[in-house]
């Protein structure tokens, strides 16, 4: 019973011992063993480990690409024309040691605001340098402005051990002061534009409405030249056959022509006529040799 109570004790300890001096590294991880603040060990294999328990310490890092977004901040291209810009990177913990030396105890936090940082310098750097406009970076032209930004960040980050695999810029936009004044401005140039068009239309309208008057103009005067023609041809003829009636049978002419007048005259069912009785209208009626 005594030896029972003395064995229950050495075992517990002795269970807790060696669980203490067991770890698991996953896949996904990189592991430091540490004593006293010093690394000893770098455990990058997945699998079980082993350390001295309760005198080395063990710290796990994530072993994934891991993504990081920038504040936004503003740039000034050569143009002068002030941009919101910001960004997201893709990393990795490349070195885990000399990420554990830069860092210290301030872990991925303290590496992102730093990653942070340099991305920031970066993106001024590339985009406020010379030849860079605000086009370019709105173009397609700035993927490698992007490129640009993730080789410098990279050659920066080294130093804490990581590892930038990517750089993409999410917004270009115009600072929320400037976009009601660009608006204006775009707005007034398409006013000016459509002004123009407008005025162009209505310049080329007035010249087909010119053109179209001027030719019936010249339609009508034309017609009418020769209608004129034809009717002059036509009273030629006309009187061309009067003047042989006429030379043929004066008195025969002089008859035909009275019964014209006294037609027209006498057109319609009411016609009514004022005159002497001596009018010389009415000589072929009371004329003896019409009785004849």
């Amino acid at each position: 019973m005594r030896m029972t109570t003395f064995l229950l004790p050495v075992i517990a300890a002795s269970v807790a011992v060696v669980l203490s001096s067991v770890f698991v590294v996953d896949e996904r991880e990189k592991a430091l063993v540490l004593q006293f603040g010093q690394i000893k060990s770098v455990k990058e294999d997945p699998g079980l480990a082993f350390k001295i328990p309760f005198i080395q310490e063990v710290v796990k890092y994530d072993d994934r690409i891991l993504s990081l977004d920038t504040e936004t901040i503003e740039v000034t291209p050569s143009d002068d024309r002030r941009l919101v810009v910001d960004a997201f990177a893709r990393y990795r913990i490349a070195d885990v040691v000399q990420f554990r030396q830069a860092v210290g105890g301030g872990g991925e936090r303290l590496a992102e605001d730093r990653l942070s940082s340099i991305l920031n310098a970066q993106i001024r750097e590339v985009l406020g340098a010379d030849q860079v406009t605000s086009d370019t970076i709105l173009s397609e032209d700035r993927r490698g402005l992007m490129n640009r930004i993730r080789d410098q960040a990279r050659a920066s980050a080294l130093g804490l051990g990581l590892d930038v695999i990517d750089v993409r810029l999410k917004q270009t936009n115009l600072p929320s002061q400037n976009l009601d004044a660009t608006f204006a401005r775009m707005r007034a140039e398409r006013e000016r534009e459509a002004a123009d068009e407008i005025a162009r239309g209505n310049e080329a309208a007035q010249r087909v409405r010119a053109l179209a008057d001027r030719t019936v103009v010249e339609t009508l005067s034309e017609a009418e030249k020769e209608a004129q023609i034809v009717r002059g041809q036509a009273d030629a003829q006309r009187n061309g056959v009067f003047a042989e009636a006429f030379g043929a049978d004066q008195e025969f002419f002089a008859f035909y022509r009275s019964l014209q007048a006294y037609e027209k005259a006498l057109m319609g069912s009411n016609s009514s006529m004022v005159m002497t009785p001596d009018s010389e209208f009415f000589d072929y009626l009371k004329s003896d040799r019409a009785r004849q």
